[in-house]
């Protein structure tokens, strides 16, 4: 085996409808985008797992990074994740795992990552995680999951991502690696849905106690001055660890709540969208803010959003009595 999804190639690949232009923030971050494609490929609904964005707290600097928990993929899907060792060539770890059927989860270098074009590709070194579903050393290619698809990379750039243009004497290339082990046999929709309510139960236990949307907006002036004094490419940076983080996570919130019963959640669904629409708004405003220097009224924005994740946390908590 050369591949854990034999079938699929880049070309032609049709993208989950989570990451839809039309959505209001149609990519998350790295790790939750990959499990959506990752899923998609299987025909299992990744919108079962999302109900851990409930918890997602304000961690002073930064939104909580939200990953799916490890324990809920194998609840709902039979997915077991763990850490890879690596102690040998990276390349050959994955390959082997690609013959017993998993997919290798690997912090790579976007860098050297075509499908970032304009973002980090040959011009920034970052951190991102992507899933490789094919690799062939005699072709120095791979196909792989990142962010929100499918691609592929070959030549230098395989060469740069495993590695092999570190100076002479450089440190060994050990990045971070989980494998997962897929499935014999997906579990049916009725046994998700059981599965998801419970863990929607638990998540809501978890929310945080205080309002992290106003925990936000207290200290969103004093770090935005900060920000201003810059290179303009950091307020990127800050945003997507902010007001991107914030708001992909809530829209995932309310496409999770829908899934399982829109009805049931109407009210709930409602407030998750308000807070990813008014982190989008708030994110433009973000950008003027940065370029006027005037940031006294920037926090205000954020006002729809700490009612919304009140009313939200209200409705969730009734909810799990």
């Amino acid at each position: 085996m050369n591949a854990v999804f034999p079938a699929l190639r880049p070309d032609g690949y049709q993208p989950h409808a989570l990451h839809s232009s039309e959505r209001i923030w149609p990519e998350t971050n790295c790790y939750v985008d990959l499990w959506i494609e990752v899923l998609n490929a299987m025909g299992l609904p990744p919108e079962a797992m999302l109900g851990f964005t409930l918890t997602q707290d304000f961690e002073g600097d930064q939104f909580t990074f939200f990953k799916v928990p490890l324990e809920d993929l194998e609840s709902l899907y039979g997915i077991r994740v763990t850490e890879l060792a690596i102690f040998d060539r990276v390349e050959d770890h994955i390959s082997q795992q690609i013959d017993r059927g998993r997919l290798c989860l690997v912090e790579m270098d976007s860098f050297y990552m075509p499908d970032t074009q304009g973002v980090a590709y040959r011009t920034e070194h970052g951190k991102t995680t992507v899933a490789v579903n094919r690799l062939s050393e005699a072709e120095r290619e791979i196909d792989y999951f990142h962010n929100g698809g499918y691609f592929r990379l070959s030549g230098e750039d395989f060469d740069g991502l495993f590695g092999r243009l570190y100076p002479e004497g450089s440190p060994p290339f050990l990045p971070y690696t989980e494998f997962a082990k897929l499935p014999e046999q997906v579990p049916g929709d009725s046994t998700m849905r059981m599965e998801a309510r419970s863990l929607l139960g638990r998540h809501i236990r978890r929310m945080p106690d205080a309002n992290p949307v106003a925990a936000f907006a207290k200290v969103l002036p004093e770090q935005v001055g900060f920000v201003a004094d810059r290179p303009f490419g950091f307020f990127h940076k800050y945003a997507f660890n902010t007001l991107r983080q914030l708001g992909a996570n809530f829209e995932l919130l309310a496409t999770h709540l829908d899934w399982m019963e829109r009805s049931e959640f109407d009210a709930a669904i409602a407030a998750s969208l308000r807070i990813a629409e008014t982190a989008k708004s708030v994110q433009f405003q973000l950008a003027r803010a940065v370029t006027r220097r005037k940031f006294d009224t920037l926090a205000q924005g954020l006002d729809p959003a700490i009612e919304a994740w009140d009313q939200l946390s209200g409705l969730m908590r009734r909810a799990a009595r």
